[in-house]
């Protein structure tokens, strides 16, 4: 193993084929990380002294498994878990939930709606015609999504012990954008401190934009994973009240990210991610991966 864990350290990006592989899963966690790091941000990652946003996120893997995590990530499951924080009237309803492919009466479906796993991240169909949907295509991708392990391609422990499934919700979108914008809210112990908004996601042939904001609703000359849009977003009229329910939502956790959709005048809560980008992707400037870690606070214990 020793050989291995030599070879795999000196060819960092390697990890990425084991990961497609499936292989990837009988690497000690620690090890698979440190591995992973060292590919996708070209250094080593500091586990004894972690100072940077995208190292502290390794070490809360590793040490903060809190077993209500996996509740919070379970896209059906945290439905329950922000009806009781701060009301049943941000939830998006669920049409039904599923634990396989086959038991999905399409027939019995709304004309629009959005089929999604509880256990990961892209396991997404969105229907706005179903006169137009080629449902082969999307059991085909539910499928293989429902067999994915999100928990082995990064670690990410509150996954580990979801149960797949397939919820269908309402498509939603806001008439006043005409898309549904997603405001995610960088939370640190229960104070947000940061956000971006993620925009010209469902545009055909444009990539989706992420821009980054402070908590007046002032642009951040910031970039990560994804290119600005080209015209700052206009600032969500019910920003204020997405920035306190982030913050409720996010009480007693050294760092999550809470994301909103703001549909028609009316907020509704997406998900929560303890990991975002798997804490494997470059802040450009650099200087943003530090101004991030140091808002965490991670655990004495």
């Amino acid at each position: 193993m020793s050989a291995i864990k030599r070879f795999l350290n000196k060819k960092g990006k390697f990890i990425y084929i084991l990961d497609k592989l499936q292989i990837s899963c009988l690497i000690p966690d620690k090890t698979y990380l440190k591995m992973k790091f060292k590919g996708a941000m070209g250094k080593k990652l500091d586990l004894q002294n972690p100072k940077t946003y995208n190292e502290k996120l390794q070490w809360l893997k590793l040490y903060d498994r809190n077993p209500a995590y996996t509740a919070m990530v379970d896209k059906y499951e945290v439905k329950k878990y922000v009806a009781e924080k701060i009301g049943s009237e941000y939830v998006v309803p669920t049409i039904g939930v599923w634990d396989r492919v086959e038991d999905i009466d399409f027939d019995a479906l709304p004309d629009q709606f959005v089929l999604k796993c509880t256990h990961d991240s892209g396991g997404l169909v969105i229907c706005k015609d179903k006169t137009h949907l080629d449902i082969q295509q999307a059991k085909k991708k539910l499928s293989k999504a429902l067999k994915s392990r999100f928990y082995h391609m990064g670690r990410e422990w509150p996954y580990k012990n979801v149960q797949p499934r397939i919820i269908a919700e309402p498509y939603l979108e806001d008439k006043a954008t005409g898309e549904l914008r997603d405001y995610k809210f960088f939370c640190f112990g229960g104070k947000a401190k940061a956000m971006f908004v993620a925009t010209e996601r469902q545009k055909k042939g444009e990539e989706v934009k992420f821009d980054f904001y402070d908590m007046n609703f002032e642009r951040l000359q910031l970039q990560q994973g994804h290119p600005n849009a080209k015209q700052p977003v206009s600032k969500p009229e019910t920003f204020e009240q997405m920035r306190e329910l982030a913050e409720q939502l996010s009480v007693g956790i050294p760092h999550v990210r809470v994301d909103f959709y703001e549909v028609d005048g009316k907020n509704y809560f997406g998900e929560l991610t303890f990991f975002h980008f798997n804490g494997m992707v470059p802040f450009n400037p650099e200087k943003w991966d530090y101004t991030l870690g140091s808002w965490i606070e991670l655990p004495k214990e």
